[in-house]
Protein backbone atom coordinates (compact mmCIF):
# COMPACT_ATOMS: atom_id res chain seq x y z
CA UNK A 1 0.00 0.00 0.00
CA UNK A 2 1.54 3.36 -1.05
CA UNK A 3 1.36 6.59 0.92
CA UNK A 4 -1.59 7.93 -1.06
CA UNK A 5 -3.62 4.80 -0.36
CA UNK A 6 -2.86 5.16 3.34
CA UNK A 7 -4.40 8.63 3.28
CA UNK A 8 -7.76 7.41 1.98
CA UNK A 9 -10.22 7.15 4.84
CA UNK A 10 -13.77 6.05 5.49
CA UNK A 11 -16.58 8.32 6.59
CA UNK A 12 -17.71 7.10 10.00
CA UNK A 13 -20.68 8.06 12.10
CA UNK A 14 -22.01 6.91 15.43
CA UNK A 15 -25.12 7.60 17.50
CA UNK A 16 -24.90 7.71 21.27
CA UNK A 17 -27.46 8.66 23.93
CA UNK A 18 -27.48 12.32 24.97
CA UNK A 19 -26.74 13.75 28.39
CA UNK A 20 -29.66 13.98 30.77
CA UNK A 21 -29.62 17.77 30.49
CA UNK A 22 -29.50 17.76 26.68
CA UNK A 23 -32.40 19.36 24.84
CA UNK A 24 -34.01 18.28 21.56
CA UNK A 25 -32.86 20.11 18.47
CA UNK A 26 -34.59 23.53 18.32
CA UNK A 27 -35.33 23.05 14.63
CA UNK A 28 -37.22 19.86 15.39
CA UNK A 29 -39.15 21.64 18.10
CA UNK A 30 -40.24 24.21 15.55
CA UNK A 31 -41.35 21.54 13.10
CA UNK A 32 -38.65 22.32 10.55
CA UNK A 33 -35.85 20.08 9.37
CA UNK A 34 -33.73 18.82 12.30
CA UNK A 35 -30.10 19.91 12.38
CA UNK A 36 -30.24 22.37 9.45
CA UNK A 37 -26.56 23.16 9.84
CA UNK A 38 -25.37 19.59 9.67
CA UNK A 39 -25.49 16.55 11.91
CA UNK A 40 -23.44 15.85 14.99
CA UNK A 41 -19.68 15.62 14.65
CA UNK A 42 -17.43 14.51 11.85
CA UNK A 43 -13.74 13.87 11.45
CA UNK A 44 -11.19 13.26 8.75
CA UNK A 45 -10.39 10.02 10.41
CA UNK A 46 -13.97 10.79 10.72
CA UNK A 47 -16.17 9.84 13.61
CA UNK A 48 -19.60 11.42 13.72
CA UNK A 49 -21.65 11.41 16.90
CA UNK A 50 -25.29 12.43 16.87
CA UNK A 51 -27.13 12.08 20.15
CA UNK A 52 -30.86 11.64 20.30
CA UNK A 53 -30.94 15.23 21.47
CA UNK A 54 -29.36 16.90 18.47
CA UNK A 55 -25.97 18.49 19.13
CA UNK A 56 -24.76 20.37 16.08
CA UNK A 57 -21.08 20.90 15.45
CA UNK A 58 -18.58 19.42 13.04
CA UNK A 59 -14.91 18.83 13.83
CA UNK A 60 -12.18 17.30 11.74
CA UNK A 61 -8.74 15.81 12.29
CA UNK A 62 -6.06 14.21 10.16
CA UNK A 63 -4.34 12.50 13.08
CA UNK A 64 -7.11 12.12 15.72
CA UNK A 65 -5.02 14.28 18.07
CA UNK A 66 -5.41 17.82 16.77
CA UNK A 67 -8.98 18.84 15.98
CA UNK A 68 -10.56 21.83 14.30
CA UNK A 69 -14.11 22.84 13.47
CA UNK A 70 -15.39 22.25 9.95
CA UNK A 71 -17.92 24.48 8.23
CA UNK A 72 -21.60 23.55 8.64
CA UNK A 73 -23.32 21.93 5.67
CA UNK A 74 -25.40 24.23 3.50
CA UNK A 75 -27.93 23.42 0.80
CA UNK A 76 -25.49 24.61 -1.84
CA UNK A 77 -22.76 22.33 -0.51
CA UNK A 78 -25.10 19.33 -0.56
CA UNK A 79 -26.18 20.05 -4.15
CA UNK A 80 -22.54 20.38 -5.22
CA UNK A 81 -21.50 17.18 -3.44
CA UNK A 82 -24.29 15.22 -5.12
CA UNK A 83 -22.65 15.91 -8.49
CA UNK A 84 -19.40 14.25 -7.45
CA UNK A 85 -18.58 10.58 -7.84
CA UNK A 86 -15.71 8.45 -6.61
CA UNK A 87 -14.00 8.04 -3.28
CA UNK A 88 -12.50 10.63 -0.98
CA UNK A 89 -8.81 11.48 -1.36
CA UNK A 90 -7.97 11.98 2.31
CA UNK A 91 -6.88 15.59 1.83
CA UNK A 92 -9.28 18.30 3.11
CA UNK A 93 -7.77 20.88 0.73
CA UNK A 94 -8.18 18.68 -2.36
CA UNK A 95 -10.37 20.40 -4.96
CA UNK A 96 -12.86 18.53 -7.13
CA UNK A 97 -13.83 19.96 -10.48
CA UNK A 98 -17.35 19.45 -11.78
CA UNK A 99 -17.10 17.19 -14.80
CA UNK A 100 -20.85 17.07 -15.38
CA UNK A 101 -21.67 20.75 -14.82
CA UNK A 102 -23.01 22.52 -17.92
CA UNK A 103 -21.46 25.65 -19.40
CA UNK A 104 -24.34 27.88 -18.26
CA UNK A 105 -23.99 26.85 -14.61
CA UNK A 106 -20.21 27.18 -14.78
CA UNK A 107 -20.53 30.69 -16.21
CA UNK A 108 -23.02 31.65 -13.50
CA UNK A 109 -20.62 30.46 -10.80
CA UNK A 110 -17.76 32.46 -12.29
CA UNK A 111 -19.97 35.58 -12.47
CA UNK A 112 -20.76 35.13 -8.79
CA UNK A 113 -17.05 35.03 -8.04
CA UNK A 114 -17.05 31.29 -7.37
CA UNK A 115 -14.95 28.61 -9.01
CA UNK A 116 -16.76 25.56 -10.47
CA UNK A 117 -15.14 23.27 -7.88
CA UNK A 118 -15.60 22.06 -4.31
CA UNK A 119 -13.04 21.20 -1.65
CA UNK A 120 -12.98 17.79 -0.03
CA UNK A 121 -13.62 19.40 3.35
CA UNK A 122 -16.97 20.69 2.10
CA UNK A 123 -17.75 17.41 0.36
CA UNK A 124 -17.22 15.46 3.58
CA UNK A 125 -19.55 17.69 5.59
CA UNK A 126 -22.18 17.55 2.84
CA UNK A 127 -21.91 13.77 2.57
CA UNK A 128 -22.43 13.34 6.30
CA UNK A 129 -25.48 15.57 6.03
CA UNK A 130 -26.82 13.39 3.21
CA UNK A 131 -26.26 10.17 5.14
CA UNK A 132 -27.78 11.50 8.33
CA UNK A 133 -30.89 12.78 6.59
CA UNK A 134 -31.34 9.68 4.42
CA UNK A 135 -30.69 6.89 6.92
CA UNK A 136 -30.52 8.46 10.38
CA UNK A 137 -33.36 6.61 12.16
CA UNK A 138 -35.04 6.19 15.55
CA UNK A 139 -37.49 3.61 16.98
CA UNK A 140 -41.20 4.43 17.04
CA UNK A 141 -42.08 6.10 20.33
CA UNK A 142 -38.59 7.33 21.17
CA UNK A 143 -39.80 10.88 20.56
CA UNK A 144 -43.29 12.31 21.02
CA UNK A 145 -45.08 15.31 19.57
CA UNK A 146 -47.31 17.38 21.82
CA UNK A 147 -50.67 18.89 20.74
CA UNK A 148 -48.87 22.26 20.57
CA UNK A 149 -46.49 20.86 17.95
CA UNK A 150 -43.31 20.64 20.02
CA UNK A 151 -41.23 17.46 19.89
CA UNK A 152 -39.24 16.02 22.75
CA UNK A 153 -37.66 12.79 23.92
CA UNK A 154 -40.16 10.34 25.34
CA UNK A 155 -38.99 9.60 28.88
CA UNK A 156 -41.56 6.80 29.12
CA UNK A 157 -40.08 4.97 26.13
CA UNK A 158 -39.04 1.50 27.27
CA UNK A 159 -38.15 0.05 23.88
CA UNK A 160 -40.04 -1.87 21.24
CA UNK A 161 -41.38 -5.36 21.77
CA UNK A 162 -39.47 -8.09 19.95
CA UNK A 163 -42.38 -8.51 17.53
CA UNK A 164 -42.53 -4.81 16.67
CA UNK A 165 -38.77 -4.47 16.59
CA UNK A 166 -38.63 -6.81 13.59
CA UNK A 167 -40.93 -4.57 11.53
CA UNK A 168 -39.68 -1.70 9.36
CA UNK A 169 -42.84 0.19 10.22
CA UNK A 170 -41.51 0.52 13.78
CA UNK A 171 -38.65 2.79 12.70
CA UNK A 172 -38.74 6.40 11.54
CA UNK A 173 -36.41 8.76 9.73
CA UNK A 174 -35.21 11.37 12.21
CA UNK A 175 -35.71 14.29 9.84
CA UNK A 176 -38.45 16.42 8.33
CA UNK A 177 -41.23 14.07 7.06
CA UNK A 178 -41.94 13.99 3.33
CA UNK A 179 -44.19 11.00 2.64
CA UNK A 180 -46.38 11.72 5.66
CA UNK A 181 -47.54 15.00 4.17
CA UNK A 182 -48.86 13.28 1.05
CA UNK A 183 -51.02 10.79 2.96
CA UNK A 184 -54.78 11.18 2.80
CA UNK A 185 -56.94 11.71 5.88
CA UNK A 186 -58.13 8.11 5.56
CA UNK A 187 -54.53 6.84 5.60
CA UNK A 188 -53.76 9.00 8.64
CA UNK A 189 -56.80 7.72 10.54
CA UNK A 190 -54.89 4.76 11.99
CA UNK A 191 -51.84 6.81 12.95
CA UNK A 192 -51.14 8.13 16.41
CA UNK A 193 -50.27 11.84 15.94
CA UNK A 194 -48.12 11.84 19.06
CA UNK A 195 -45.76 9.12 17.82
CA UNK A 196 -46.38 8.70 14.06
CA UNK A 197 -45.31 12.18 12.95
CA UNK A 198 -42.23 11.06 10.97
CA UNK A 199 -41.72 8.98 7.81
CA UNK A 200 -41.61 5.22 8.32
CA UNK A 201 -38.91 3.04 6.77
CA UNK A 202 -41.49 0.70 5.26
CA UNK A 203 -42.24 3.29 2.56
CA UNK A 204 -38.63 3.91 1.56
CA UNK A 205 -37.81 3.80 -2.15
CA UNK A 206 -36.61 1.48 -3.50
CA UNK A 207 -38.47 -1.18 -1.56
CA UNK A 208 -36.04 -3.59 0.07
CA UNK A 209 -33.36 -0.98 0.77
CA UNK A 210 -33.18 -2.14 4.40
CA UNK A 211 -32.35 -5.51 5.93
CA UNK A 212 -33.58 -6.61 9.37
CA UNK A 213 -31.64 -9.23 11.32
CA UNK A 214 -31.58 -10.67 14.82
CA UNK A 215 -28.25 -11.08 16.54
CA UNK A 216 -26.92 -12.30 19.88
CA UNK A 217 -29.52 -15.03 20.12
CA UNK A 218 -32.37 -12.76 19.08
CA UNK A 219 -31.72 -10.19 21.80
CA UNK A 220 -30.57 -7.43 19.45
CA UNK A 221 -32.29 -6.22 16.28
CA UNK A 222 -29.96 -4.87 13.60
CA UNK A 223 -31.01 -2.85 10.56
CA UNK A 224 -28.59 -2.22 7.68
CA UNK A 225 -29.01 0.19 4.81
CA UNK A 226 -28.34 -1.11 1.31
CA UNK A 227 -28.55 2.42 -0.10
CA UNK A 228 -25.73 3.75 2.06
CA UNK A 229 -23.64 0.64 2.55
CA UNK A 230 -21.99 0.72 5.96
CA UNK A 231 -24.90 2.21 7.92
CA UNK A 232 -25.91 -0.09 10.78
CA UNK A 233 -28.67 0.61 13.31
CA UNK A 234 -29.22 -1.46 16.45
CA UNK A 235 -31.96 -1.71 19.06
CA UNK A 236 -32.24 -3.90 22.13
CA UNK A 237 -35.98 -4.72 22.45
CA UNK A 238 -37.69 -3.78 25.72
CA UNK A 239 -34.87 -1.34 26.55
CA UNK A 240 -33.99 2.25 25.71
CA UNK A 241 -30.81 1.15 23.96
CA UNK A 242 -30.59 2.07 20.29
CA UNK A 243 -28.25 3.87 17.94
CA UNK A 244 -26.56 3.80 14.57
CA UNK A 245 -23.05 3.88 13.21
CA UNK A 246 -21.68 4.28 9.71
CA UNK A 247 -18.44 2.80 8.38
CA UNK A 248 -18.19 3.27 4.66
CA UNK A 249 -16.60 5.03 1.72
CA UNK A 250 -19.15 7.85 1.66
CA UNK A 251 -20.59 6.69 -1.66
CA UNK A 252 -24.29 6.19 -2.24
CA UNK A 253 -25.20 2.83 -3.76
CA UNK A 254 -26.86 4.12 -6.93
CA UNK A 255 -26.88 0.60 -8.41
CA UNK A 256 -29.28 -0.71 -5.75
CA UNK A 257 -32.42 -0.70 -7.97
CA UNK A 258 -30.57 -2.90 -10.49
CA UNK A 259 -29.30 -5.27 -7.80
CA UNK A 260 -32.71 -6.22 -6.45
Amino acid sequence: MDEKEKEIYDVTMDLKPPRRDAQPCPALLEGTSPCPEGPGRAAWSPVLHRGRACVVFVAGSLNCVEWSLLPPATKEMVVQAEQLKGRFQGDPSFEYEYTEINAEDAERLIEDGKEPMIKEEARLVATIEQIDRAVGIIPRGAFVKTPLGSVHENRNFEGLSLTDAKKLSSYFHFTEPVNLKSKTLLEKADLDPSTDFLDSLEHDIPQGSWTVQLEKGGTVVVLRSLLWLGLTFYHVPMTKQYGYIYFGSGEKNLDLPFMM
